[in-house]
């Protein structure tokens, strides 16, 4: 069984060469055969130039292919996956057109796992593992009130001017800005055009309390029901969100009201503009050579009874690099390293699924991610 690791960009490096060094025969494919020999022709012995034909006639049954390019080659890829009974694995969210194929997968027995990078990813375990701590727990009763909070981000250590730098593709983080979100605030719907117009403070709990700012992100709704919160609960506040340095939102005011300009915009002239405003960006705030970046996830999940908190969890991470390179790369695709095992022990059912909420991976996966973060833990918040 051959894993076929496809993109070694910026948020590849730990997991690939994770399942290199753990002895995994590995296929790596990337569209500049050059920029995958720097990255890790050190230890692969076989790396390729990623066309999808290529790939399809290189996959067999049985093998799983990773995609760690580009969301519009996911679903290509899986369905090549399918074409030749191979499994596939991403780090990210589920697209719709990914989730169509879910009896496909499931009739031929093959998996395609999703959403096990760092968000969607890690978020998502660590929401599992609280919301099934919370119905094991004494304070469990139907009838109280649950709040639920998610906020993840990457951040540079050492603050710079722009209060921000890229650790990951800088063209999507500006696209990232154009998107709606649905979140839960107070028994109510809120919807958010961009996101700073709903930008909030928010203190974490970390050895040293730290205030961030925070918005909501996409739509926090599906999970819910992903998170196997009950239909009957009765949940005031459910918010999965971005995280950002204090005076980000003054720092990139000239880049909000760009944005807003382009409404109307054709999409080409839109991705046009961004791309070349992103490559400018970059330029000015890009990680310097061994600079250290910094990634920090919290989620949270409270249950009030009679306006009193009778449960109250937070699992908090900070993560910074270090000499085994990037957090931002460590927490992303060292979970997908992961997933690639799993499929192959055969521990995930066929279909189209996003992170596990089986307990023993989530504690496994759990155990491994808390190596790769300087700090985290699941704090009480009532003890």
């Amino acid at each position: 069984m051959t894993i076929h690791w496809c993109g070694t960009g910026l948020s590849s490096g730990p997991g690939l060469r994770r399942l290199i060094e753990a002895g995994h025969p590995v296929v790596v494919w990337n569209r500049t055969v050059a920029n995958a020999q720097e990255a890790v022709g050190d230890i692969a012995s076989d790396i390729r130039a990623y066309t999808l034909e290529a790939l399809t006639d290189a996959i067999a049954p049985g093998d799983v292919a990773i995609s760690m390019l580009p969301a519009d080659n996911h679903v290509p890829i899986a369905r090549a996956c399918l074409a030749k009974e191979a499994h596939f694995v991403s780090s990210s969210y589920i697209a719709p057109e990914m989730r169509l194929l879910d009896a496909e997968f499931r009739e031929k027995g093959l998996v395609s796992q999703n959403e096990v990078g760092l968000d969607p990813g890690i978020d998502h375990l660590m929401a599992h593992d609280l919301v099934a701590r919370y119905r094991a727990s004494r304070a469990y009763d139907a009838g109280n009130v649950l709040s639920f909070t998610s906020y993840c981000g990457g951040v540079p250590k050492h603050a710079n001017a722009f209060r921000y730098k890229f650790s990951w593709a800088p063209a999507g983080v500006l696209k990232a800005l154009r998107s709606p979100s649905r979140s839960l605030r107070h028994f109510s719907e809120l919807r958010v055009s961009r996101p700073w117009e709903a930008i909030t403070q928010y203190i974490a709990p970390l050895p040293q309390p730290e205030s961030f700012e925070v918005y909501p992100n996409r739509d926090s709704y599906p999970f819910i029901a992903d998170y196997r919160f009950d239909p009957a609960w009765k949940v005031k506040d459910f918010v999965r969100g971005t995280i950002r340095l204090n005076g980000w939102a003054g720092a990139w005011a000239p880049i909000f009201a760009e944005i807003e300009a382009l409404e109307g915009a054709s999409p080409s002239q839109v991705d046009a503009a961004l791309t070349a405003r992103a490559e400018a960006l970059l330029k000015e705030n890009a990680y310097a050579p061994g600079e250290p970046d910094r990634v920090v996830l919290f989620v949270a999940l409270k249950a009030e009874r009679e306006g009193k908190p009778v449960f109250h969890e937070t699992w908090a991470m900070d993560a910074w690099g270090d000499e085994r390179g990037s957090a931002m790369a460590r927490l992303v695709s060292v979970p997908v390293s992961l997933a690639v095992e799993s499929v192959l022990n055969r521990e995930i059912p066929a279909g189209v699924h996003s992170a596990p909420h089986d307990p023993r991976l989530l504690s496994a996966w759990l155990g491994q991610v808390q190596r790769l973060a300087q700090y985290m833990a699941r704090i009480d918040h009532l003890a």
